[in-house]
């Protein structure tokens, strides 16, 4: 039983959008939100050494910034109460597992229609597109990704060898206006995320030359 004015728990999770007209799909709630949560970004920088001291300084581009996560996944709650939880009693964490792992999936339909496509000789078919992926992690990220990989571990199963316990190791890249375009709704959610990073930026407090030991730079 939660307690009156404990705070509301915030969940991390995945919103999927139809890629054409920005339409949820679906949203993928985490049931526990991880402790950790890795982020790697590296630079868009001049592509050689040019000679050129400007190029030194010079961006093409947001960065190219991956995110990793472990999410935990556990059904025993739901399977204390089975009146309340049917589907987890019968499939234990099988629909889970399968919403995430489906987003590195193209849809069956499309698959089955391009091979229909290929055999009536279509010379271009246009390899099947998936959902606009959006990792929301609190008000302050919520960016489009594309899922790179997915690794599970199934921890503990029913009598029917159900997964009931499982770690699933979620790696994302973000996507940026480079990837995306400025003008689509997906390019403008990428904009929106760019200019909210340097929003945040503003809020720092400066330090000072004397924190760092030094009167000035020579």
């Amino acid at each position: 039983m939660s307690f009156p004015g404990a705070p509301r728990l915030v969940h991390g999770g995945l919103v999927l959008l139809d890629p054409t007209s920005n339409a949820v799909q679906r949203v993928i709630t985490l049931q526990y939100n991880p402790d950790t949560v890795s982020r790697t970004l590296q630079a868009r920088g001049a592509a050689a050494e040019t000679g050129d001291r400007f190029e030194a300084l010079r961006l093409t581009g947001p960065p190219v910034e991956t995110i990793t996560l472990e999410v935990e996944l556990d059904a025993t709650d739901q399977l204390e109460h089975p009146e309340r939880n049917a589907t987890t009693v019968e499939l234990g964490l099988h629909p889970s597992l399968a919403a995430l792992e489906t987003l590195l999936y193209p849809r069956s339909a499309r698959v089955t229609a391009n091979a229909g496509l290929a055999a009536a000789g279509r010379l271009e078919v246009l390899p099947a597109s998936g959902p606009l992926v959006v990792f929301v992690w609190g008000r302050n990220r919520n960016t489009p990704v594309r899922v790179t990989d997915f690794s599970v571990v199934e921890q503990s199963f029913d009598p029917f060898l159900n997964p009931v316990r499982a770690t699933v190791h979620l790696g994302l890249r973000v996507l940026t206006v480079n990837d995306l375009g400025v003008t689509t709704p997906a390019g403008s959610m990428a904009m929106t995320h760019h200019v909210r990073m340097e929003q945040l930026a503003t809020r720092y407090t400066s330090g000072s030359f004397r924190e760092l030991g030094i009167e000035r730079l020579p």
